[in-house]
């Protein structure tokens, strides 16, 4: 059995350690920050309410739309302030989780 070791530089907290590293670990999906401009939806369900509208200004926590999943209204609220640049949704759509239901400028 020929199998070379391949050890990989992991830094925590400041300091670098040599390590190996797992297949799954490997292979994981990359972290990457999220859009803060974008609204997602974090669970399937329908859309009970679109409260604002394309152009509309909205400050950091004004509620955007309501979305009703597992028999409860989920309000979903901006992160930041800004201005509705698309709305992807209309009032009755039944949306799958992850999908972008609406845009900031």
């Amino acid at each position: 059995m020929d199998e070379t070791i391949e050890f990989v530089d992991f830094k925590f907290e400041e300091i670098v350690y040599k390590t190996t590293l797992t297949k799954k670990f490997a292979n994981r999906k990359t972290y990457h920050t999220p859009d803060s401009k974008k609204v997602f939806a974090f669970i399937p369900g329908t859309i009970l309410k679109v409260l604002v509208k394309e152009g509309h200004k909205v400050k950091k926590g004004d509620a955007l739309l309501v979305l009703q999943a597992m028999k409860m209204d989920n309000f979903l609220l901006a992160t930041r302030n800004g201005v509705v640049k698309k709305v992807y949704v209309k009032q009755g759509e039944v949306v799958p989780k992850h999908i972008l239901l609406l845009e900031l400028k």
